[in-house]
Order: C-alpha cells, then sequence, then structure tokens
C-alpha cells in the first residue's frame, strides 16, 4: 500500500467533521510546499479558506484559452488581494494551434478530448511536482460527487486529495463569501451557478440543476479531472 493511500485513509477517519480550515491546516503541515490547491474561479471561496491556513500556498488555475472575461477578472483579482501564490497553467497548445491540428471548434464536435487537452493534461502535467492536491468539490453539485469524501487517495495520480468543502451545501458556501467578503465571479450573478469554459456553458433558469449549463445537450457532466 502507498504510503500516501495510507495517509489520505487515516486522515479521513479523524478530519471526517474537521472545519475546512482545520483541513487545510493539516494538509500544510503534512505536506509544506508539496501542497497545491485548484480553483475554478467561480468565486474566492476555496483560495481564501487556503491563505488562512497555509499563506503563501500555490494556487493552480487553469487556463484553457476558453475562459470568460469575468473568469480571468476573478482570478487576477483573487491574486492581488490574497496571500497566495497563483500558478496559471496553460495547455501544451494555444487554441490556434489546436484548431490548426484538430479543426476549429473541437468542444463542439468532441468536447471529451478538447477537455483532455486543454483541461486534464496540464493539470496532470502541473500537479507532478506535488504530493497533495485541494479541490473545491462538494457533494451536492452532482451525482457524481455525492460520496466524495474530505480527504482520499488520488490512484491515477498516486497523491492525497483534499476535499475539505465536501460537506458544504450552497447556503453554506453562500453564507461563507458574504461573511467573509469574497469575491465572486460576476457572472454568478447572471444566471451562470457553475461557470466553465465560455464556449460549453450556459445560462441556467431559476430552479433549474446548477450543473445543468455545463455542455449542455451533449451528456457530459464532468471535464475529466475528477474522474
Amino acid at each position: 500500500m502507498s504510503d500516501l493511500k495510507t495517509i489520505a485513509e487515516e486522515a479521513n477517519e479523524r478530519l471526517a467533521e474537521a472545519s475546512a480550515v482545520e483541513v487545510l491546516a493539516w494538509a500544510r503541515e503534512t505536506f509544506g510546499d508539496e501542497l497545491v490547491v485548484t480553483a475554478s474561479m467561480a468565486d474566492g471561496a476555496l483560495p481564501h479558506l487556503a491563505a488562512q491556513a497555509a499563506p503563501g500556498v500555490d494556487v493552480l488555475f487553469l487556463d484553457t484559452g476558453y475562459h470568460f472575461a469575468e473568469t480571468i477578472g476573478t482570478r487576477d483579482a483573487v491574486a492581488a488581494t490574497l496571500p497566495i501564490h497563483l500558478i496559471n497553467a496553460t495547455p501544451k497548445q494555444t487554441v490556434a494551434e489546436q484548431d490548426a491540428e484538430y479543426g476549429e471548434k473541437l468542444h463542439d464536435r468532441d468536447p471529451n478530448k478538447c477537455c483532455a487537452l486543454r483541461k486534464v493534461e496540464p493539470l496532470n502535467r502541473y500537479l507532478s511536482g506535488y504530493k497533495a492536491w485541494v479541490t473545491g468539490i462538494r457533494r451536492e453539485e452532482a451525482p457524481t460527487r455525492a460520496n466524495t469524501p474530505v480527504v482520499e487517495y488520488d490512484e491515477k495520480r498516486d497523491m492525497v486529495k483534499l476535499n475539505p468543502i465536501a460537506p458544504w451545501t450552497q447556503e453554506d458556501l453562500d453564507s461563507y463569501i458574504q461573511d467573509n467578503g469574497v469575491l465572486v465571479n460576476l457572472l454568478q450573478y447572471d444566471g451562470y451557478p457553475s461557470i466553465g469554459c465560455e464556449p460549453c456553458t450556459q445560462q441556467v433558469a431559476p430552479g433549474e440543476d446548477p450543473r445543468s449549463g455545463r455542455w449542455a445537450g451533449t451528456g457530459k457532466v464532468e471535464c475529466g479531472l475528477h474522474t
């Protein structure tokens, strides 16, 4: 059994009821500079939590080349206002280079391939220098996330994966944002409760599944980062 798998299993038992900041503080103490936080910049809640527990922590943003301007603005504002070290992770190809090789609008024709090239490969490449990574996954977001543990072993990458806000409801998240003055992507106020790349994200009507605007009409529900 991998040492990291043992660490993850023991920590999940011990930290199952811990606060998000306590989970992150344990991760910083355990992994030091080999800990990285991933953030989609739908809001700044996870970087805000991480900055409390691990000032100066690396925060990884996947810059796919297809993001909304509002998402890039949120990234820049979070980096400018919190004691974190932002890492802008980019794919091996620019959008133009990908278009030249695979044809334009690959995201429309083969969204899984596009996500693999612009999200999964860059994430794996940038994570390779760390032992533990932090996500903002919450259990109520999707059926595929309903059983997410607070700490788990990421077997594909041989890393410890931390999901410190997994138990949070949307109400919990909204309260944390309001109580702490956390930066929020402006698209959240314009019908985009779940924000991905601009070509693959649609507005969602009030009362609809918050993630129904992602890859709408394709049957796709995950980009591949967590599956």
